[in-house]
Order: structure tokens, then C-alpha cells, then sequence
């Protein structure tokens, strides 16, 4: 059992530097009042913060200090469970969290977040959750059982039975069935690319096996064809160069033609000009003579003589150049023949280049074609590699198949598990075992507030109400004060079913305005005796704003604000 002592704090919300400190074994009940703004709920966000490092209300952390200090926010709190004396002392400004076992420090070599869970686990036996719901019930957050929606009913139930791990494990089930669910389709479509892959790699070997031959005979045939080809080709350039030879031949009788008529035209030349001198000569001796520049006769015999040595001079002139002109006429002859020599080497070599061109067309095309060839001979010498790397494909096929069955596999057990962890499987085993039990106390607590009908929840937490002068009754049809005994009922419940399933037993029951609006119809004496006769060895704090009930507590807390700050008086 865990028996809680005291608490104090300091520069905690509206409270400053001194300490408040609140003795919560002292008496069974006790009145907590207040005005608004006073702090009297100050204590449920001090008892969260020692012990869960949250408030209890949604205030931010950084916002639990006092705004006015700034600094210094300190809560330390004492209990016992059996018989160890726990202290905790948690601040903010400086970060302090520490942990004292019959005066002694703890290690504090461990992280906060660490410490924390070993806190929860192992001392106070309870999380943040299941402490806000039989210790704590704040106006703020506090909604009745039967109020709320069915679902979280049960969370509740799931919660005080501790069988929400089957909740946790069944997340972890589907995210695994999930994960095996992608491992399946990733399988899938591996399965699918290999048996493509097999298919093509069987295509390809039945092309090789079946047209490789006819494809080597069909390029064969062309390669054939091609050289036929070549060889006309290479007999037609042979020719051509044959006549080219020829060509070159008679090109050689004929090439010094343009020469000689060069030097027959400079003789020519020379001879006209002899020609012309002889002619003038000849003409002058023949009609004078007198010597037209001295006047003088001109010896006759001198004169006949120059006209007879003119004479023959000329018909030897003249007979040279009817020779050089004869001459002349066979080299024109000779450089028209060069000519048309010339043109027909170009031409002759123009034709070899042709058939040269073709020739190299050729070969490139049979190079090609026994490359091919040469291609497909390996691929036949190589099926036995291609053979080969069919039967690895089919292994990792037939490897892919057996992995897709085991995951299948897999998704039943899990499908199995997961049916087993649902609302309907496991847990809904247990809450029917411990269902009974609950109506049960249920039932012993209502006739214990002399509220004599039969209340039942079912597997669904659905409630029936049996009354012995009513039917059909449901928990929406009672009043407020016959609703407040329900749910009183149903929480005294929640505090022993978490007792005897958890080991979660405490003195401590702090209701912050719970049943105030109850009050008024259900009586604060029959309140107060429920609280006070029903919950045994317990303290209960009830924090309130009505007055007037200070003289039915066994003891009185109230606060006051003081100058900005929050007060104990």
C-alpha cells in the first residue's frame, strides 16, 4: 500500500517563495476551500508534478513556475509502501529530479526519462493515466463512467485490468502483418519479373536453337553473292588499269608535242622575219637604180646580183617554210591526240576509283555479315551459358514461391494472433471473467448508499438497470443524486478492482468539484457519510467552492490570495 504523507512546494504557480506544505494522512476528511484565483487546486498539478513531471491541469511546464520568482520552483513529497519511506523532490529552475529511499539519494547516474519508467514500475506501481483515475478526479478533466462513450469505457476497464498490453501487442501484430503484407507484394512482383524473365530467357534459347542455322546459311548466301560481287568488280578495275597502261603508253609517244610547237613557232617567227627582209630587199633592188639617200647609180651588175641572191635566198625560205608549216601541222596532230589521251586516263581512273569504292562497299558488307555469323556461332557454343543461367532464373523462382508461402504463411498465424487480441478475443475473456466481480461491488456499494436496484454491465459495457418497482430503467432516467451514487459506486469500485488486479492501493482520493452540482439534491451528509463509512483507512480530500460545510469535515484547509500570491492560512 502506498500511504502518502505530505507534500509541500514553492514559487509554484500562484504560490511564492514560502513553502506550502499539506499533511494528506492527517485526517479521513478533509475541506479544501478557497475563492477562485485562490489556489486550492493547486495542490492536484503539485502531486502530478512530483510524481509524473506534468501538472494536472493542461498548463504548460515552463508555466509552472512563479511567474513573479521566475526561479526556484520546487515540490517534494513523502510515502510509504510497506515499509520504505519514498521522498521525491522535482524543480524547475533549477532541473532537479531526485529520489531518496529511507533518507538515502538514489543513483542519479540513469536519465530522467529512465528514472522516471523505474519510478512507475516499481514504486508506485501505476502510470500517469491510472493515477488521474482512482486518486485524483478534477472537475476539469473528471467525466463520470457511465457518461462516457462506450469505447472509452472500456479503455477504462482495459486500463484498471491491465490488459491494455494485449492493445500494444496487437499494434505490433498489425504493424508485422502490415510489413509482411508489403514483404508479399514486393514477392509478388519480384515473382512476376522472374517468370518474364524465365519466359524470354526459354525465347531466347529456342531463337538460337532454331534460326541460328538458317541465319548463318541466309548471310552465307550474301557473302556469296557479295564476292561475285567483288571479283566483277576487281576484273573490270583490272581492265581498266590494263587500258590505263596502254593509255600511259601512247600518252608518252605524244607529251613532247606542246614542246615542238613551241620551238617550231619561235622558228617560224625567225623565218617570217628573214622572209620580210629578203622581200623588202628584193623589192628595193628591183625598182631603183639610184641610191635613194646619196643619189648615186647603183652598179647594175652589183644590183642584178643582189637581185638573184635575193631570188634564191627566197625559194630556199620558202621551201623551209613549206616544211616547218608540214611540220607544224603533224605536232598539232600529235598535242590533239595528248589531249584526248588525257581525257581518257581521267576517265580510266575515274573508273578504277569507281570499282575500288564498290570493292571496299563490299568487303565492309561481308566483314558485317561474318561478324554476325562469328555472333551467332557464339551464341551456339554458348547455349549451355545460356542454359545455365535459365536454371538460375527458375531457382530463383521456384525460391521466390517457396518464400511467398511462408509469408502467407505468416499472415495466418498473425491474422490468428491478431483475432486473438482484439476487443473480441483475449481481453474480451478476461473483462467477462472479472465482470461479474464488477457488478458485484457495484451492487454491494449502492445497497451500502441504500440504493436498492440491480446494475449490470455487459461485454459491451452497455448497462443494465432491474429495480423492484421499475422496468426498463437506464442510467440517463435517474436523478442527480441517484446518478452521483452510480458513480460513486462505480469508482469505489475502480478503486478496488485496481487494488486487487494491480496492487495499487493508496490512502489518497482528492475530488476537486467532482459532485458539487450534485450536492443540492443528493445532501451533503449522505455525501459525506458515503465517503466517510464506505472508503475505509483512506484520506479524502474534497476541494470546493460551496461554504457553509466547513463543520462536516474532520479537518479544514483553505487558501487565500496575499499580495499576488496564494496562501495556506
Amino acid at each position: 500500500m502506498i500511504t502518502f504523507k505530505k507534500i509541500t512546494w514553492c514559487n509554484f504557480l500562484s504560490t511564492g517563495n514560502h513553502p506550502t506544505t499539506v499533511d494528506l494522512d492527517k485526517e479521513q476528511t478533509t475541506l479544501i476551500i478557497g475563492s477562485n484565483g485562490a489556489g486550492k487546486s493547486t495542490i492536484l498539478d503539485a502531486l502530478t508534478f512530483v510524481l509524473y513531471g506534468k501538472s494536472f491541469r493542461k498548463i504548460n511546464k515552463a508555466q509552472l513556475i512563479n511567474s513573479t520568482n521566475d526561479k526556484g520552483c520546487l515540490v517534494d513529497i513523502e510515502f510509504d509502501v510497506n515499509s520504505i519511506n519514498w521522498k521525491i523532490k522535482r524543480g524547475i529552475k533549477p532541473n532537479i529530479f531526485k529520489l531518496y529511499r529511507n533518507d538515502e539519494e538514489l543513483d542519479q547516474s540513469h536519465s530522467a526519462l529512465d528514472q522516471q519508467k523505474w519510478l512507475e514500475q516499481n514504486v508506485l506501481k501505476m502510470n500517469y493515466k491510472s493515477f488521474t483515475q482512482i486518486v485524483i478526479l478534477g472537475s476539469s478533466t473528471f467525466v463520470p463512467f457511465m457518461q462516457l462513450p462506450v469505447a472509452s469505457r472500456r479503455e477504462v476497464v482495459e486500463d484498471l485490468l491491465d490488459i491494455k498490453i494485449f492493445s500494444s501487442m496487437n499494434d505490433v501484430i498489425k504493424g508485422k502483418i502490415r510489413k509482411i503484407r508489403e514483404d508479399v507484394k514486393t514477392l509478388e512482383l519480384k515473382k512476376e519479373g522472374l517468370k518474364d524473365k524465365v519466359e524470354m530467357q526459354k525465347d531466347f534459347i529456342d531463337k538460337i536453337e532454331k534460326q541460328s542455322k538458317g541465319d548463318i546459311k541466309e548471310r552465307l548466301t550474301k557473302i556469296e553473292k557479295l564476292n561475285t560481287n567483288v571479283q566483277k568488280c576487281f576484273e573490270e578495275s583490272t581492265k581498266q588499269e590494263d587500258l590505263l597502261l596502254d593509255l600511259r603508253k601512247q600518252l608518252g609517244d605524244v607529251e613532247d608535242a606542246s614542246t615542238r610547237l613551241r620551238e617550231f613557232g619561235n622558228i617560224k617567227g625567225k623565218l617570217s622575219q628573214k622572209i620580210q627582209i629578203i622581200v623588202k630587199e628584193h623589192k628595193f633592188f628591183t625598182e631603183n637604180t639610184v641610191c635613194p639617200t646619196c643619189e648615186q647609180d647603183i652598179e647594175e651588175s652589183f644590183r642584178v646580183n643582189r637581185i638573184s641572191d635575193s631570188q634564191i635566198k627566197a625559194e630556199e625560205l620558202r621551201e623551209g617554210y613549206e616544211q616547218l608549216q608540214s611540220a607544224i601541222q603533224k605536232e598539232e596532230l600529235r598535242e590533239s591526240q595528248f589531249k584526248q589521251l588525257t581525257s581518257q586516263i581521267s576517265e580510266t581512273l575515274n573508273g578504277i576509283s569507281s570499282f575500288n569504292v564498290q570493292i571496299t562497299g563490299f568487303q565492309r558488307q561481308i566483314g558485317g555479315l561474318e561478324s554476325e555469323i562469328q555472333t551467332i556461332t557464339s551464341q551456339i557454343e554458348n547455349r549451355n551459358t545460356e542454359h545455365e543461367k535459365l536454371d538460375t532464373l527458375r531457382t530463383s523462382l521456384d525460391q521466390t514461391y517457396d518464400d511467398l508461402v511462408k509469408y502467407k504463411d505468416d499472415i495466418s498465424y498473425h491474422d490468428f494472433i491478431y483475432s486473438l487480441l482484439k476487443d473480441g478475443g483475449v481481453k474480451a475473456k478476461i473483462i467477462k471473467k472479472y465482470l461479474p466481480l464488477i457488478n458485484q461491488q457495484v451492487n454491494k456499494y449502492l445497497q451500502k448508499m441504500d440504493f436498492y436496484i440491480n446494475f449490470k454491465l455487459d461485454e459491451e459495457f452497455n448497462e443494465t438497470v432491474e429495480s423492484p418497482i421499475h422496468e426498463d430503467f437506464s442510467y440517463a432516467s435517474f436523478s442527480e443524486g441517484e446518478k452521483m451514487r452510480i458513480d460513486l459506486s462505480l469508482l469505489f469500485t475502480w478503486r478496488e478492482i485496481a487494488r486487487v488486479k494491480n496492487s495499487v492501493n493508496t490512502n489518497l482520493l482528492i475530488m476537486d468539484e467532482v459532485f458539487d452540482s450534485s450536492l443540492d439534491g443528493f445532501g451533503t451528509d449522505e455525501f459525506l457519510k458515503i465517503i466517510r463509512y464506505i472508503i475505509k483507512d483512506a484520506n479524502i480530500f474534497v476541494i470546493s467552492h460551496k461554504t457553509g460545510m466547513e463543520d462536516k469535515f474532520e479537518d479544514v484547509v483553505k487558501f487565500e490570495k496575499h499580495k499576488g500570491f496564494s496562501r495556506k492560512l
